[in-house]
């Protein structure tokens, strides 16, 4: 061991010690910090991850799936690789005792991004001159993918949390209380959900928050029945119907299953659509020898088509054109090493902690969608 091995210091270990490790030393890195954790840690991974950070994970899913399992155990440290919205929501949802922990404070969420509260605060105020009582005639719903303070305004308004998969559920839930739906941040789910339902596109109106009133008149805002929020992921807008259609021209038999943050002719083109988890089960599920075009992130598409092509499945992603999670990617070993070192020294780096009175009003809304649904 030299004089620059951060093992050897008894203060905070900065991370340019770490980065300059391969992965294949930061991997020992890990494995002998997590030794020394025991029990203490629990590590989580989305499913976008990188392999060679997928493959230390305890639990592995999509966000509200591993936020309900590490709160079930009885860890004094939740390690979460994934993004910044994520780790909040297994804060609101773990027990006081309970610490988490993101690895890089810097891996955000761009379609979380497009949704802060200022701008949806200033929204409310703009419907409110338009429909004078917008907490009698709209419900505000923000997919899981969103700030905390935001899943703490919907909590506040009368408003609900989704995910990918109940969304549909939820758009039922919400108009049955009031006439309109607010939706934030991701148009192409809301979109998506609501065609499903069977209301017209004309009644789905995109609201700009950089523009006055959302760039809609009086009377666009009158007729829509969901207010789409003018957000999106990078990943996923980067697929296009043509890339379907070249796919199934050399493939006339195969299926194309796709996540509904695509947009609206990409599902439309589709086979399947459904979340992570429903892309991951339908496509383990389907006959060997099948062919999948699949519409999500490359690391989940990768992992997938490794797993299953003992079984003859062909498995592809389906933009030509590599595309990661870049905020995902992030987390890498070095990170992650860096974070569990200093943890097994005693040093708790990158705690997530959302304020009381925050929590409080985003597990309200919370609440609602798992006593719900």
């Amino acid at each position: 061991m030299n004089n620059t091995d951060p093992r050897a210091m008894n203060t905070v270990q900065g991370f340019e010690l770490f980065a300059a490790l391969s992965d294949e030393q930061a991997e020992a890195r890990i494995i002998e910090a997590r030794a020394r954790l025991g029990k203490r840690v629990v590590l989580l991974a989305h499913h976008y991850q990188r392999d060679s950070v997928y493959r230390h994970a305890d639990f592995t899913g999509d966000s509200l799936k591993l936020a309900r399992l590490a709160a079930s155990t009885d860890a004094e440290f939740i390690l979460f690789c994934g993004v910044h919205f994520m780790a909040e929501v297994a804060d609101i949802m773990s027990r006081p005792e309970q610490t988490v922990i993101l690895p890089d404070l810097a891996a955000g969420c761009s379609m979380a991004d497009m949704a802060n509260l200022e701008k949806v605060e200033r929204c409310w105020f703009e419907l409110t001159n338009t429909l004078s009582t917008p907490d009698t005639r709209i419900t505000p719903v923000t997919y899981i993918n969103s700030a905390a303070d935001l899943k703490a305004f919907c909590g506040e308004h009368g408003g609900i949390v989704c995910t990918s998969t109940n969304a549909p559920s939820i758009i039922d839930w919400a108009l049955t209380r009031r006439e309109k739906v607010l939706f934030f941040p991701d148009q192409h789910l809301g979109r998506w959900t609501g065609y499903k339902k069977g209301i017209p596109l004309d009644q789905m109106a995109v609201w700009d928050p950089d523009l006055e009133n959302g760039g809609l008149t009086t009377k666009e805002i009158e007729h829509a029945r969901i207010l789409l929020w003018k957000g999106h992921c990078s990943v996923h807008q980067m697929f296009q119907v043509e890339h379907i259609r070249n796919w199934r021209a050399h493939h006339p038999d195969g299926f194309v299953i796709s996540h509904p943050e695509c947009n609206l002719d990409v599902c439309r083109e589709s086979d399947h659509v459904g979340s992570t988890e429903f892309i991951i089960e339908t496509v383990a599920a389907a006959p060997s020898g099948t062919h999948w075009l699949v519409g999500t992130e490359l690391n989940l598409v990768n992992r997938l088509a490794e797993r299953l092509e003992p079984q003859g499945k062909v498995v592809k992603f389906m933009s030509p054109t590599v595309c990661m999670c870049p905020t995902m990617m992030r987390i890498d070993p070095q990170h992650l090493a860096w974070t569990l070192e200093n943890l097994a020294n005693g040093n708790v780096l990158n705690p997530i902690r959302v304020p009381a009175y925050e929590a409080e009003r985003a597990r309200t809304a919370l609440t609602r969608m798992l006593e719900t649904f």
